[in-house]
């Protein structure tokens, strides 16, 4: 385990393009490694984006897909298909237009396949631990959001899963609707090669500056409780408005 490091990008443009990329690099060199990569998804907007680059990257012939289990770090307990879920827009612009084994998408379950959050959270910790052979898999690449107030999947500030070690956890009374949703909990989350947290926008400023302060506490600031082998933030410009101008350095 390392320090988190900070890489500036000028915008969300760069910020997406250049995070595809880094994600084909490091998919490509797991599959070399190992017999199939496996990558923790995020929703949101610059997370979606970064998917929508990848798919429209000719460098996403390089991934062997048939070798890559793709799985969600937190989802809305949201019925399939729903438009506010993150798998729904990870199908949209990537996952349809590629020849990914259907149980290689691990999707979470929602009221229309579960009959509780609880249960989803449930379903979610045995499927992982099918594919892992009663463990959790070693996920090559966790990719993570940050929201303005430094919560990272559906891990708040305050809220009980902060220090949940089960595997994955249902959320009620979530501060940013939907209010019922199922998430990794950070045991699971920190089970990583790589962790990315990306963030755009000076709404993410704060919430950055917060992440890396070294006294941080994960209750407190979710963000700072990432601790993967290596932990990455991907930033653009107005995400760094607060930390000095030198902290950091600028993307490749």
């Amino acid at each position: 385990m390392t320090s988190p490091e900070l890489v500036r990008y000028f915008d969300a443009d760069e910020l997406a393009e250049a995070t595809a990329g880094r994600l084909v690099a490091a998919i490509v060199e797991a599959q070399e490694q190992r017999e199939c990569a496996h990558v923790v998804l995020t929703g949101g907007g610059i997370g979606i984006a970064v998917l929508a680059a990848l798919s429209a990257s000719p460098a996403v012939l390089a991934i062997d897909w048939h070798r890559i289990h793709l799985w969600w770090g937190d989802e809305r307990y949201l019925p399939t298909g729903n438009v506010e879920r993150n798998d729904t827009s990870a199908h949209h612009v990537l996952i349809d237009q590629l020849a990914i084994p259907r149980d290689h998408v691990h999707s979470i379950n929602g009221p229309d396949r579960s009959e509780s959050p609880e249960l989803s959270a449930q379903h979610y910790e045995d499927a992982l631990l099918d594919v892992g052979n009663g463990f959790v898999p070693t996920f090559d690449v966790v990719l993570l959001g940050i929201g303005p107030d430094a919560h990272v999947a559906s891990l708040f500030p305050e809220h009980p899963q902060t220090h949940d070690d089960r595997i994955a956890v249902a959320v009620h009374n979530s501060p940013k609707p939907p209010a019922t949703r199922v998430t990794m909990t950070f045991p699971t989350l920190n089970n990583s090669r790589q962790a990315w947290i990306l963030a755009s926008g000076e709404s993410k400023a704060t919430a950055v500056r917060l992440a890396l302060d070294p006294v941080a506490g994960p209750r407190q600031i979710p963000a700072s409780g990432i601790k993967a082998q290596h932990t990455l933030f991907l930033v653009d410009g107005d995400a760094t408005k607060e930390l000095p101008a030198d902290f950091g350095r600028p993307g490749a």
